[in-house]
């Protein structure tokens, strides 16, 4: 493909049959890139409203996938919407550039495994490593998204690492600190050992999966009764050697029962001796059974067993200081019944209510330093350290519950081992299990603020609003505090300088801050090109105690989690409040709309609310609309290693990026449900919406020229308004009509971000202006009603493809440019001069002018009424003919249309009946409003709906229901309404729990009916064939053969052939040559002029040969180069004379008369009487068919 000019920026021309969307694509971005018509498009909204838009910043780790061309699909959507109705849409893209991701990437390549490997590399180095791959793949990103036709800015994008951004993250968590939100304390978090993290909880629900562990049941002997062993269950067995106590529930009934296999005693809750003895479980256990199994020996409630001290299982912690306050029994009203023996072990380090009863009990006190401080043998990269000591010492926890179990097995204190399936969190960046780790964290103190999170989330609104009144709602309820520091290094500091006793804390909120009051550790002072706030120019500053003389404070070791900084974008990303005032922050905060996936809801959109209440009590966002997620074809998440999707580019260079769009943004997942992107689904709006729409603009282009052609003063068609509005045609009020009330629909539904509602709405136009506006008025566009007439119906199709380029273009932008270059041509260009530059038809591209507004379309409801009644009988007749297995090509004799509205068939009476007739092929309608003749009606009860509501009562209603008369029934469909006695009560019925079926009751032998799922319309074809009909059927497929020749050859409507054919052996007595003389007006019509073969005497261009349905089994058809034709009286006057056809070849044609001779014979031959430029000439003006 070349690229020609920014006038003209298509190189395809609109004649061809077939558009490479894909290369054209490419083309309009050459052309947007030349007339830069983004930054073109923000520069004419100068002084427009503002709308703001946050875009959610990604890992530049990583290649685009379908999730992201999702969630850059519906924001570009919706912001060339809001620049299109007149707002100035600043899009900035943003990088997301700290934290795991990248550090995982740094530590698979250079072959790192702890934290003390990056510490004695030097957090410098190993930053400088992180801050190389940060922005591996922009250059892809912004392809792809360049690609997709998004509009959003590169240049002008905002990085996380950038020193401007770190600086406003810092003023965030300063004015968080000074506003009392921010806390040291101990949490038991879920950790990632191969990251050497805490993750925040909604990072730990990013990535369950199901899993198979082993799970144990152990032993504690009773110090006071050591033949007496309380059972405890867990599917954690690394955690036992950290155990210090057991919890019970005070109020569940126990039991102390003795082992009939092994004499032992053990004490468990009486509603859990399944888990202690699995024969219980069994099929093959029979009630009465138990006693073979164990005997109770007494039973009694949790709270007489609450301070009974046991054995420790290990003697790593046990020392005489910890005996005094562990090991024994404590109570929480979190153990259950439902699961495991009722005992539940307690490792406060590894379990957040473990944590929670032992710190209450006073089992482990963690503000104490000593023996009784908080006990994790675990270091940061997961493994066992001292105290615990022999084969586990150094081994990673999740791999030593097989040791583990030996151990116990060998100390005869395993008293069952089985393996335990359940749903267990992985670390989302790494895929290796996490575990539950209590570690030191920097909080936000998110409690505090929760009723003020639930009350700025009502003033948010969401699409879909389930989302933000479900999922999101609950989780804001149960929000907890947020710890928002992390053990890492590639990150932005937290900027909190404390003592060593952590009772002195400076927190720094700006870089001028940090040079008042930091210097370095040898006393000098900060140097003045400091450029970065990253740990290594950091972490060496001290802050001298405010109090304590000769004392300075150090900055705290960890970093902010990376969503704090996604979290702070409305505030950093603008470098607030450093470069963006007040006044200009307040205009861009909150903002009007934002949009992510749907695994965003406990991630940036919580994070932007937990922020913005904090800062501002108010939410960062207005509007929000939440997508769904993307998945395979085969239902599974998509994944590279199973390589079980498409990738993304191949589908955009096969069907182009318009189609993928559409594809994504007409489906559920844009109000949160999932998809399975499958890619002929692509294919399909290729297909099925793009292709018919381009179509559709060929045909006019078309007819635009044949109009022009004949017009004979010269004219070009141009665009004619008032013809338009003046236009009295059915089918053009009803198309204008629909125009009008999709531009309200639209503008409704858009403000309302309701896009699952609008493209489908979009696309179900398109179809009415291909597949009826088009169709239906194909003849009339040809001139068949006259060249005034074709005028006004191609002004009516002009102007609706013209505002349809420019409604869709948030849709399908580089579709709707395509058309618009080569429509904008045929606008009138005169004045223009005064006209603004995003005025139709001088704007340079279509994405600078502005969507119609709705008018006052001229059309009643009985138009409207009547068409969609027309379109409904078309498609019942068309299943009707499918069922009779009757050709479309083949007329009928009659179609007989029942409904049992009177005033509904009037509205096809008049010019709609001729419609019906056209594309029905039959040559008589019947409307009839009397359904009792024609139509028998019965209900069934929809009975999945009506079992729930009525219960036993649904036998009785059914009953009811088929014993209804057709009366009743006939005004149900008409209402979906109806009251119905059941049981001696009047009960209410709607429509849907009604299953209504209306059946065709006439002469099934003449006929063949459909009816409409509600019963209300049925059609009737009659199906009886007689020889006048094949004759037709013949003559409409002639014609149909003769346009796919042409269409194959690729001649232009221009382009004038002669058409010969001939026939051999014609089935039933039904010659081709009797039927197309039969059917001459259709041939008129068409103008199609055929001519026997044997006059042939021009160069044949393409020929066919078939066998005739109803006629010859051998016709064959020939288009052929025009060449002079005698009339028939002159061909029989002439016969004789061989040469004078070969002759006359030769001869110019442009005088009225020939002179000559043959033979010495003088003739002449007068143009147009006994001579003509072609056969089809000849034919079309002569009478009857050429004969040889």
């Amino acid at each position: 493909t070349t690229y020609i000019c920014k006038a003209s920026p298509m190189t395809t021309s609109v004649l061809d049959s077939c558009l490479n969307f894909s290369e054209e694509e490419e083309v309009i971005l050459k052309y947007w890139k030349e007339i830069d018509a983004f930054r073109t498009s923000i520069s004419l909204s100068a002084g427009k409203p503002e709308y703001t838009f946050y875009d959610g910043p990604p890992f530049a780790t990583g290649l685009p996938h379908y999730g992201h061309i999702l969630a850059g699909t519906i924001k570009d959507t919706v912001t060339r919407y809001a620049h299109q109705t007149g707002h100035k849409v600043a899009r900035r893209f943003g990088w997301d550039c700290h934290g795991l991701p990248v550090e995982y990437e740094i530590d698979k390549a250079l072959g790192l495994n702890s934290r003390e490997e990056v510490l004695a590399m030097g957090i410098g180095v190993y930053n400088s490593h992180c801050r190389s791959i940060v922005q591996r793949y922009t250059r892809e990103w912004e392809t792809v998204v360049t690609r997709l036709g998004r509009w959003i800015d590169f240049e002008n994008d905002y990085r996380t690492m950038d020193l401007s951004f770190m600086e406003s993250v810092w003023w965030v968590f300063k004015t968080l600190f000074d506003k009392g939100l921010v806390y040291r304390g101990y949490k038991v978090m879920p950790y990632s050992t191969t990251c050497a993290t805490p993750l925040s909880n909604f990072e730990a629900g990013l990535n369950y999966k199901d899993v198979t562990d082993i799970a144990v049941v152990v032993s504690f002997p009773l110090r006071d009764e050591p033949n007496v062993s309380l059972v405890a269950w867990t599917t954690t067995p690394w955690t036992l050697p950290s155990n210090l106590a057991l919890c019970v529930n005070a109020h569940l009934n126990y039991v102390q029962v003795r082992s009939v296999a092994d004499k032992k005693i053990y004490i468990v809750a009486e509603m859990r001796l399944t888990q202690l003895f699995p024969a219980l479980r069994s099929k093959k256990f029979q009630q009465g059974d138990e006693a073979r199994i164990y005997e109770v020996l007494k039973s009694f409630k949790g709270a007489e067993l609450v301070g009974r001290m046991y054995e420790p299982l290990f003697h790593f912690y046990d020392s005489a200081e910890r005996r005094s306050c562990a090991f024994k029994v404590i109570a929480d009203e979190y153990v259950t019944s439902e699961a495991g023996t009722g005992i539940v072990h307690q490792a406060p380090a590894f379990g957040e209510d473990d944590y929670r009863v032992c710190v209450r009990n006073k089992i482990v006190d963690v503000i104490m330093n000593g023996e009784r401080s908080l006990p994790c043998p675990v270091d940061a990269n997961g493994r066992f350290v001292s105290p615990v000591s022999g084969d586990l010492q150094g081994m990673p926890v999740k791999l030593a519950d097989a040791a583990i179990c030996s151990l116990l097995h060998k100390m005869g204190r395993l008293v069952l081992k089985e393996s335990h399936e359940h749903s267990y969190p992985f670390c989302w960046r790494s895929d290796t299990p996490l575990i539950y780790k209590a570690v030191p964290s920097w909080f936000v103190a998110v409690e505090t603020i929760r009723e003020n999170l639930i009350q700025n989330n009502k003033q948010t609104y969401w699409v879909p609003a389930s989302v933000k009144e479900k999922r999101f709602h609950n989780w804001l309820v149960d929000a907890k505090d947020w710890a928002i520091s992390r053990n890492r290094f590639w990150g932005t500091p937290i900027p909190l300088w404390v003592s060593e006793d952590h009772k002195e804390m400076v927190a720094i909120g700006c870089v001028a801050e940090l040079r008042a009051k930091c210097e370095l550790a040898d006393g000098s002072q900060i140097p003045m090109n400091l450029s970065d706030l990253h740990r290594e120019s950091v972490d060496s500053l001290v802050v001298a105690s405010p109090s304590r003389s000769g004392v300075f404070l150090h900055r705290v070791d960890e970093v902010f989690d990376c969503w704090f900084e996604s979290g702070s974008m409305p505030y950093a990303q603008l470098h607030y409040p450093f470069e963006c005032s007040e006044k200009e922050f307040l205009k861009k905060f909150p903002a009007d709309f934002i949009a992510e996936g749907l695994d965003q809801t406990r991630g940036w959109f919580y994070t932007l609310m937990v922020i913005s209440t904090a800062l501002f009590n108010k939410p960062a966002f207005k509007n929000l609309i939440v997508n769904g997620l993307v998945l395979a074809a085969d239902g599974k998440k998509m994944s590279k290693r199973l390589k079980n999707y498409p990738d993304p580019t191949l589908v955009i260079n096969a069907h182009g990026a318009d189609a993928l769009r559409l594809y994504l943004i007409n489906s559920p997942v844009v109000k949160g449900e999932t998809i399975k992107f499958v890619e002929s689904g692509v294919r399909g709006v290729l297909r099925d919406v793009l292709l018919p729409w381009f179509n559709a603009f060929r045909f006019f282009t078309q007819q635009a020229s044949r109009w022009e052609i004949k017009n004979s003063t010269g004219n070009k068609f141009t665009q004619d308004n008032d013809r338009v509005r003046k236009s009295q045609n059915i089918m053009d009020v009803w198309i204008m009509a629909s125009l009008d009330s999709l531009v309200h629909f639209v503008h409704e539904e858009m403000r309302t971000y309701r896009l699952y509602t609008v493209v489908p709405r979009l696309v179900g136009f398109l179809g009415d202006l291909t597949n009826w506006y088009v169709r239906l008025n194909r003849s009339r566009l040809k001139g068949t009603d006259g060249e005034d007439s074709a005028l006004t119906s191609l002004a009516v199709l002009y102007d609706v493809l013209l505002k349809m380029t420019v409604i869709m273009a948030p849709f399908t932008p580089f579709f709707a440019e395509y058309l618009y270059q080569h429509l904008r041509k045929r606008l009138l260009t005169s004045n223009t001069a005064n006209l603004p530059e995003d005025a139709i038809g001088k704007a340079d591209s279509v994405h600078y002018i502005m969507l119609p507004l709705a008018g006052n379309p001229k059309a009643d409801g009985k138009v409207l009424v009547g068409m969609s009644l027309l379109q409904q009988v078309v498609e019942l007749g068309r299943r009707a003919r499918e069922a009779a297995t009757i050709s479309m090509k083949t007329p009928v004799k009659r179609v007989i249309i029942v409904c049992d509205s009177a005033l509904t068939l009037d509205g096809l009476r008049g010019e709609l009946e001729s419609y019906v007739l056209e594309e029905l092929n039959t040559w008589e309608i019947v409307l009839t409003s009397d359904v009792e003749t024609w139509c028998s009606i019965s209900a069934l009860p929809n009975l999945p709906i009506l079992a729930k509501r009525l219960g036993k009562q649904v036998r009785s209603a059914a009953d009811a229901i088929k014993g209804l008369d057709s009366a009743s029934l006939r005004s149900f469909s008409r209402t979906g309404s109806i009251m119905i006695c059941v049981d001696g009560k009047l009960l209410h019925f709607s429509k849907g729990d009604l299953i209504v079926k209306s059946a065709f009751s006439g002469d099934s032998t003449r006929y063949i009916a459909t009816s409409s799922s509600d019963g209300g319309l049925t059609v009737a074809v009659c199906t009886v064939q007689d020889d006048a009909l094949r004759r037709q059927g013949i003559t409409r497929d002639f014609c149909n053969r003769v346009n796919k020749l042409r269409k194959k050859r690729k001649l232009n409507i221009a382009d004038q052939v002669d058409i010969f054919y001939a026939e051999s052996a014609p089935l039933d007595n039904i010659s081709t040559t009797r039927a197309l003389t039969c059917n001459s007006n259709l041939l008129n019509r068409a103008r199609i002029y055929p001519v026997d073969f044997s006059c042939c005497r021009g160069q044949i261009l393409i020929s066919d040969k078939y066998a005739s349905p109803g006629g010859s089994n051998n016709l064959s058809i020939a288009l052929a180069v025009p060449a002079p034709s005698l009339a028939p009286a002159a061909k029989k006057k002439f016969a004789g004379y061989v040469a004078l056809e070969t002759l006359l070849a030769t001869c110019d044609l442009s005088n009225s008369k020939i002179h000559g001779s043959l033979e010495n014979n003088p003739f002449e031959l007068k143009l147009g009487i006994d001579i003509f430029p072609s056969a089809s000439s000849a034919r079309s003006l002569g009478k009857g068919l050429l004969a040889p």
